[in-house]
């Protein structure tokens, strides 16, 4: 019998922190960051499809070119909140927004 070598298992936060950087570093944030974004693309997209809306309807439904809701589903732009809120208003869908303070005290005046 052939000696088999048992395949140590790392979880995807294991990997993320070895080859990214630990979180509330720079690299990390900005890969959340990145990454975020991206999903809220791939949503946009999988919403208009849903919906059977072309980009271009899609666009003249908040008032913008086809080639600005390719680029936010293809996370090419960082889009304005409020183009965001406009796209999901106009297909329809609910938002739920987590926003999340690490490590930071705030203090209201």
């Amino acid at each position: 019998m052939k000696n088999i070598k048992k395949l140590k298992i790392y979880s995807l936060d294991e990997l993320t922190d070895k080859h990214i950087g630990k979180r509330g570093t720079p690299n990390r944030e900005s890969f959340e960051y990145e990454l975020s974004l991206d999903l809220i693309g791939v949503a946009i997209k999988q919403a208009r499809q849903e919906r059977h809306l072309t980009q271009e309807e899609l666009g003249k439904l908040i008032g913008v070119q086809k080639a600005q809701i390719s680029k936010l589903e293809n996370s090419l732009t960082d889009a304005r909140f409020e183009t965001i809120l406009k796209v999901f208003k106009a297909l329809n869908a609910k938002i739920n927004f987590n926003v999340e303070l690490l490590n930071q005290r705030v203090k209201i005046a």
